[in-house]
């Protein structure tokens, strides 16, 4: 694991901390190399600091744990609120709030402490076969259970992040006993055991496997470390992050939704008509993650 781009530093183990040199920040990301680098390249040029990445697959929390005081991380790019909570549960987060931060995220997608703060906003959509699933014949989460859709709908595994926070979301709405049901709805309509991430299930639709794939407003988001060598310059990055400026950019290479007020989705994202994302707030759904994944195994869902 090295950290990337054009960093001449390199990790020798997970112990092992980098300099505190005056100009670079280092973060560790489970974001995408290519939805990261067009932000990171853009804070560079304007201020000279380098950004070394570390692009993980898993293992973020533990990590950290692993590395303690002595670990080179001074931010973590993941997504969903449930990869967010994790790290602040962990104790790895530490509370920043400063003007740019407060003034351009929302306050229902930043922590209430200021131990995380929201980028931008994805929808979890569901995918439809349109030659097989009649335009607004399913237009909720609640509808995926109906036993019309018995042996047409695919789905990732339900205790992954993103399925934790919706069924935390159904919680909130609709409660324990009205969630447990709907889970087992949705299960007995699946045309196969869930399985791969979103693209999977967009293929397995357009393959006829499956006529619906259920794939909520969640965000991808950022949060300092208590650890932080290179405090400043990371603050000063995630004050960019979150300028109108690297919201379009950030709108533009991923194709999420930016949070800043007065900054628009791209040109593809708008053409795609508007939607009305849940108003839940996101700590509610941190909240009830454990008893989301409760009811998930009750159900016996990915079985």
């Amino acid at each position: 694991m090295s950290f990337i781009p054009r960093s001449l530093v390199a990790l020798a183990g997970l112990a092992t901390a980098l300099p505190a040199l005056a100009q670079e920040v280092n973060v560790y990301s489970y974001r995408q190399p290519e939805l990261i680098a067009p932000l990171t390249e853009a804070f560079t040029r304007e201020t000279g600091i380098k950004v070394n990445v570390a692009h993980l697959d898993k293992g973020m929390v533990e990590r950290l744990t692993a590395e303690g005081s002595r670990s080179p991380a001074d931010l973590v790019f993941t997504v969903d609120i449930a990869r967010l909570s994790a790290v602040v549960e962990a104790g790895h987060a530490a509370p920043v709030t400063t003007e740019a931060l407060t003034a351009n995220v929302p306050e229902n997608y930043r922590d209430p402490d200021g131990q995380w703060y929201g980028l931008t906003t994805r929808a979890r959509v569901v995918y439809a076969a349109k030659d097989r699933v009649e335009p607004g014949e399913l237009t909720t989460y609640e509808e995926l259970a109906d036993p019309k859709w018995k042996g047409r709908i695919c789905s990732r595994s339900g205790l992954h992040p993103y399925n934790v926070s919706l069924v935390a979301a159904m919680i909130h709405h609709h409660g324990d006993v009205a969630t447990r049901a709907w889970l087992q709805g949705v299960k007995a309509n699946l045309a196969r055991k869930p399985q791969g991430g979103d693209r999977d299930q967009a293929k397995a639709v357009w393959a006829g496997e499956c006529d619906n794939g259920g794939t909520h407003v969640n965000i991808s988001g950022v949060a300092l470390t208590k650890s932080a060598p290179n405090r400043e310059n990371a603050l000063k990055l995630m004050e960019f992050l979150v300028s109108p400026r690297a919201q379009e950019i950030y709108a533009e290479a991923n194709f999420e939704y930016p949070i800043a007020p007065g900054t628009q989705p791209s040109a593809v994202v708008q053409s795609w008509g508007s939607f009305t994302p849940d108003d839940v707030n996101l700590m509610t759904l941190a909240e009830l993650r454990p008893a989301a994944v409760r009811l998930i195994e009750q159900v016996d869902f990915d079985g």
